[in-house]
C-alpha cells in the first residue's frame, strides 16, 4: 500500500497531461481520490456533482464537494435531480446521472468495483459481455487500482471524504457482494480473489474483442435481412451471440439489456425451424416468415439493426 500519489498514478488509465477531462465526483472516497490523482497527473478538468435528494446528508456531499473544488481551483457543477425512493431505484439513479453528466465522464470505479459487477452479472446469467466489464473503459480511469490503495491515499491527503450510508445497506445486492461474499470467496480461495477474477475479466474482454473482429461483418446484417437458410449454416455459437445483439431491449429507465438465455434458445427454435414464432419480453413477438424473421411489438413491426 502507498499514499504516493505518483505510484498510484502508474497503475491507472489517465489520458496525458494537461488533457480537458470531466470528472463524477461524489464526495466519496473514491470519487475524491478521482479528482486528487486527476489533480496530481496534471489534468485540466472540471467536476460534475450529482445531487440525487435521495438522503437527508446529500445537500452536505454538493456543498462539501464545491467546497473542495474552490480549494483545488477547479470549476464544479452541481445537478439537481430527484430520484424517488422505491423499487429499482439504482437503475434509476443510475439513468439521471447518465442524463446529466457530460459524455465521457470520469467515475471513481477501481478494480474491486469491476470484480463486484462480474460477480453481479453472473448470478445474473451473464455472457462473456457481461463477464467482462470496465476492461479497457476510457471512463474508469482507475479500473487497475484496489479499492484499499486509494481509500489509504485519500485518508493520507488530510481531506475527510463523506460517508454514503447507503453503501453499508445489505438490501443492496452490491453491498452483500462486496461485504459477505467476496470476504467468504477469499477465505474459501485461502488467496485474495479480487486480482484474480479482475485477470480473469481482462482475458475475456481480449477473447470478446477478438469473436467481435471475426464477426464484425455480422454487426450490420439487420434481423429483416437475415435469410434463415444462411443462418442455419453457422455455427450456434456465432448465431447465438448475433441473436442476442439483434434482440435486445430497452427497459423503463432506457437502459439496453440483452434477452435472457431463455429468449435466445426459443429464438434459436424459430431459426432452425422447430416453431414459427416465439414471444419475448416486453410484449414482442419473432417471427419467421418466408425465410425472413420479422419482431413484432403488439401491432407494430419493428425493423431492426444491429
Amino acid at each position: 500500500m502507498t499514499s504516493d500519489a505518483s505510484v498510484l498514478l502508474k497503475a491507472c488509465a489517465f489520458p496525458p497531461a494537461a488533457t480537458s477531462v470531466s470528472l463524477a465526483v461524489s464526495g466519496g472516497p473514491d470519487s475524491l481520490g478521482l479528482l486528487l490523482l486527476a489533480v496530481a497527473g496534471g489534468l485540466t478538468i472540471d467536476v460534475h456533482h450529482v445531487d440525487h435528494h435521495a438522503r437527508v446528508t446529500s445537500g452536505g456531499d454538493a456543498r462539501f464537494v464545491e467546497e473542495l473544488c474552490r480549494t483545488l481551483a477547479v470549476p464544479c457543477v452541481v445537478h439537481d435531480v430527484e430520484v424517488h425512493s422505491g423499487a429499482n431505484f439504482e437503475a434509476r439513479a443510475r439513468a439521471e446521472r447518465r442524463r446529466v453528466l457530460p459524455d465521457g465522464a470520469l467515475t471513481g470505479h477501481t478494480m474491486d468495483d469491476l470484480v463486484e459487477t462480474v460477480l453481479l452479472n453472473m448470478m445474473r446469467g451473464a455472457g462473456v459481455d457481461g463477464l467482462s466489464p470496465m476492461v479497457n473503459d476510457p471512463t474508469k480511469p482507475l479500473r487497475g487500482l484496489r479499492r484499499s490503495d486509494l481509500h489509504d491515499f485519500v485518508e493520507a491527503s488530510g481531506y475527510v471524504a463523506r460517508h454514503d450510508e447507503s453503501n453499508d445497506d445489505m438490501a443492496f445486492r452490491r453491498n452483500r457482494v462486496r461485504h459477505q461474499l467476496l470476504p467468504l470467496m477469499c477465505e474459501v480461495a485461502e488467496r485474495d480473489v479480487v486480482p484474480v477474477i479482475a485477470r480473469q475479466a481482462g482475458v475475456l474482454f481480449e477473447e470478446r474483442s477478438w469473436i467481435d473482429a471475426l464477426s464484425v461483418s455480422d454487426a450490420t446484417l439487420a434481423l429483416s435481412e437475415a435469410d434463415c437458410r444462411q443462418l442455419r449454416l453457422w455455427p450456434r455459437a456465432r448465431l447465438r451471440r448475433w441473436l442476442r445483439r439483434q434482440l435486445g431491449a430497452l427497459d423503463d429507465v432506457h437502459e439496453r439489456h440483452p434477452p435472457s438465455a431463455a429468449e435466445v434458445e426459443r429464438a434459436l427454435a424459430v431459426v432452425v425451424g422447430d416453431v414459427v414464432a416465439t414471444e419475448l419480453s416486453g410484449g414482442r413477438r419473432l417471427a419467421r416468415r418466408d425465410q425472413r424473421l420479422v419482431l413484432e411489438d403488439g401491432s407494430t413491426t419493428l425493423t431492426m439493426h444491429g
